[in-house]
């Protein structure tokens, strides 16, 4: 893990001198944000070392460093998922080379079915605390105390004092921002109405096939996350229809001018 690091880190830095200290990681339909970012260094995900591409539609693959409000950053334009048949380490090698880019803050959005019943489609969610259901831990086998502790504790995976500032950006704009706890369900089929009623009763306000993973290692590698959500529809069972990805890409498209705003206002004040 270290050479492939180093190799990456070396290849990334070859390509640019911008020493990030804000990470994004932009979920299904929520790539225009990369708009926001100037004087961009673009790279296809095709020609980094050791990073995988990613098939899911709504999903870019590419690393773009910039700057937004004058903060040094790097944003994830897609992600590798789990269910594309990736490891646990695959999906969340970028974290690591984020850590040793120097990275700070992290960033994370997807897009998610809402479980809570009060919750609407084209809302936003903070994540306040999330449910691994998929049975599997990114930081499982042998571990490197340089890269963070073997008992990782995740009391607050969310950092407390980030989601205040986040809260406080949202009531300022306006936008409406709910919070709660998401569930991370495997995928790629979605959840059936059965496992929905099981989320709602462990706690879960929304369901996606993302973030955890990466969260865990971002917080082993002492980096502080924010967690967005972006409602597209209602989990499955709590509306009689169908569930689909366009409908996800194309609600996750109606809330890009809201999300862009907030995200930008957070990392100005970071």
């Amino acid at each position: 893990m270290i050479n492939k690091l180093e190799e990456t880190k070396k290849f990334l830095f070859s390509k640019t001198t911008l020493k990030p200290e804000v990470a994004v990681i932009l979920g299904s339909g929520l790539s225009d944000f990369s708009d926001q970012v100037s004087n961009q260094t673009v790279i296809s995900y095709r020609e980094i070392p050791h990073f995988k591409t990613t098939t899911a539609e709504g999903h870019h693959n590419q690393l773009i460093f910039g700057k937004i409000a004058n903060k040094a950053v790097v944003l994830m334009k897609g992600r590798f998922h789990y269910y594309e048949g990736y490891s646990l380490e695959e999906v969340t090698f970028p974290i690591r080379v984020f850590k040793a880019l120097g990275v700070k803050y992290l960033i994370v959005t997807n897009a998610a079915g809402a479980v809570n019943k009060s919750y609407h489609p084209g809302e936003l969610m903070l994540i306040k605390d999330h449910l691994n259901l998929v049975g599997n831990n990114p930081l499982i086998g042998s571990n490197d105390d340089n890269f963070g502790p073997r008992f990782l504790d995740l009391s607050i995976a969310y950092d407390e004092e980030l989601r205040t500032l986040v809260k406080s950006k949202a009531k300022n704009l306006p936008i409406k921002l709910n919070e709660g706890v998401y569930a991370w369900w495997s995928g790629p089929s979605y959840e059936t109405p059965a496992e929905i009623k099981m989320i709602r009763t462990l706690g879960g306000d929304a369901v996606g096939m993302s973030t955890v993973p990466e969260v865990i290692v971002a917080r082993h590698s002492g980096i502080k996350v924010i967690g967005i959500s972006g409602l597209t529809n209602m989990a499955s069972g709590i509306l009689n229809k169908p569930l689909n990805h366009q409908e996800v890409i194309e609600v996750a498209s109606t809330m890009k001018v809201g999300f862009g705003k907030l995200i930008k206002a957070v990392i100005e004040a970071l």
